[in-house]
C-alpha cells in the first residue's frame, strides 16, 4: 500500500470524520456550520476537514462572504473513496473500529417503531454470488449518496446505513 493510500484510509478511520463526510455528501458546509451540526468546536472540525482535504476526500466547493470575511464551504463526492485500498492491516482495523463507534453512536438515535433492516452474516457463498451481492450493495450505496439532502431539509428523514462487505480468510 502506498503512503497516500494509507493517509486516505486513516482519514476515513475516525468517527468524527465519517460524520463530516456524511454531512458533506448532501450539501456543502463551512467548518462553522459543521461544528454547529455536530455539536463540536470549529477548531476541531477545521482540523478534521484539513485531514480529509489532504486525503482528497473533501474539496472546497465555494467561498462565501460572512460578516466581512470569507468562509470556505466544503463538499464530499462519495466516489472519492471508491478506490480505497482494502488490504489487511492496521488501517483496516482502525476503519472497522471507527465504523463500530459510529454505529453505536447512531444506535442511540434509533426511532422506535420505524421500519429497518439489520443484516449480519458470516457465510460461505460462491464467488459468482459474492460478486453479484457486492455489486448490488455498491449500487445501493451509490443511490443513497446520490439522494442525500442537506441536514434537516424539509420532507426528509434521517437514516443510518453502515455496510462492510469483505471476503474473509478460511480459518
Amino acid at each position: 500500500m502506498h503512503d497516500s493510500d494509507t493517509a486516505r484510509l486513516r482519514a476515513f478511520a475516525h468517527p468524527l470524520r465519517l460524520r463530516i463526510l456524511s454531512l458533506l455528501t448532501g450539501t456543502s458546509m463551512s467548518a462553522a456550520e459543521l461544528a454547529r451540526e455536530l455539536g463540536d468546536t470549529q477548531a476541531n472540525v477545521s482540523y478534521h476537514l484539513r485531514m480529509l482535504r489532504q486525503a482528497g476526500l473533501v474539496e472546497v466547493m465555494e467561498e462565501v462572504s460572512v460578516r466581512g470575511g470569507k468562509a470556505k464551504r466544503y463538499g464530499h463526492d462519495p466516489s472519492s473513496g471508491a478506490n480505497m485500498p482494502m488490504t489487511i492491516g492496521e488501517e483496516q482495523v482502525l476503519m472497522a473500529a471507527a465504523l463500530s463507534t459510529e454505529l453505536r453512536r447512531r444506535a442511540d438515535s434509533f426511532k422506535p417503531g420505524s421500519k429497518n433492516a439489520v443484516v449480519d452474516a458470516d457465510l460461505w457463498v460462491t464467488p459468482e454470488l459474492w460478486s453479484e451481492i457486492r455489486t448490488a450493495a455498491l449500487e445501493l450505496a451509490r443511490r443513497l449518496h446520490a439522494g442525500a439532502m442537506p441536514p434537516h431539509a424539509s420532507g426528509t428523514i434521517r437514516t443510518s446505513t453502515t455496510m462492510a462487505l469483505f471476503e474473509m480468510n478460511e480459518q
